[in-house]
């Protein structure tokens, strides 16, 4: 039986390369346009200022890199407060999303549906909307406004994202996985810690992820629930927007970039890795 061999490249209609060559071209587009803010933030950052605005460029320089963190004391508050933030509402919705999450698609139980509608009521709820009802619960019931109300703010919209991002995880796990762990004697808990926590586990770490990302990006939010003392790094970015953004803004925003990017890279390499290495274990 003759085999088809496909048509050369440069034989094809040009109507048909055209339409070949359209979706890679308008994905090359949509990443540029995506990519351009945070090229233009990294240049920026190089930036010779002459005065207090940094919008036009004035030269080349990496004095900024080396005072980043003692010229602004204010910033660098500000950005501790972020992180401390971040992490601590990170990990607090991460565990918390991830037993939900586990819960809502291992057991049924009463309530559940309604359980499912306010999961994604956060998330489909305008953050205006959230920050406006927040303030009036912290001030119905007399809550000092600082660090501690941001955190519990954070947590309440993270946990969404967090379930719904590990409920994906889950949805495509093999069940038979763990009975066969129960039938080889393991009990429930030695299950879940040495079969379902590492299957679901990049769920998880991805959730972790978009929730410190979330929490470390959000402005709205924090700007109702912050109070006049407190302040975080987006806080602190709008407040001096009115008068010039200093490029070690652009610095910090450029590391901070960098150490995620660096992360995200690590994480797909060990992932890589772990996928490569199970048909040697297998056939060993």
């Amino acid at each position: 039986m003759a085999r088809t061999t496909p048509a050369p490249e440069r034989g094809r209609p040009f109507g048909e390369r055209f339409r070949r060559s359209l979706l890679p071209v308008f994905t090359a587009l949509v990443v540029a346009y995506l990519s351009l803010p945070i090229l233009v933030m990294i240049l920026f950052g190089f930036n010779d200022i002459q005065g207090r605005f940094n919008f036009a460029w004035q030269g080349f320089t990496l004095e900024h890199w080396g005072n980043v963190f003692s010229r602004f004391p204010a910033l660098n508050q500000a950005l501790i407060n972020s992180l401390t933030v971040a992490v601590v509402a990170t990990t607090v919705a991460t565990i918390l999303g991830t037993l939900i999450g586990l819960a809502l698609t291992r057991y049924e139980f009463r309530g559940r549906g309604p359980l499912n509608l306010l999961i994604f009521l956060p998330i489909a709820t305008p953050e205006i909307v959230l920050g406006a009802s927040l303030l009036a619960l912290f001030v119905s019931v007399a809550a000092p406004l600082g660090m501690a109300t941001i955190i519990i703010a954070h947590i309440m919209f993270n946990i969404s994202f967090v379930v719904v991002t590990v409920r994906a995880r889950i949805a495509g796990f093999d069940r038979h996985l763990e009975e066969a762990a129960m039938d080889l004697g393991a009990d429930e808990w030695t299950t879940f810690r040495k079969v379902t926590l590492p299957l679901i586990f990049p769920g998880i770490m991805a959730a972790a992820l978009l929730a410190f990302a979330l929490s470390i990006d959000d402005f709205v939010i924090t700007q109702f629930t912050a109070g006049a003392q407190t302040l975080t790094f987006p806080l602190w970015v709008y407040g001096a927007s009115r008068i010039g953004v200093p490029p070690q803004v652009n610095v910090m925003g450029t590391i901070i970039f960098l150490v995620a990017l660096v992360g995200i890279v690590l994480w797909l390499y060990l992932q890589r890795r772990d996928v490569t290495a199970r048909p040697t274990s297998l056939n060993e």
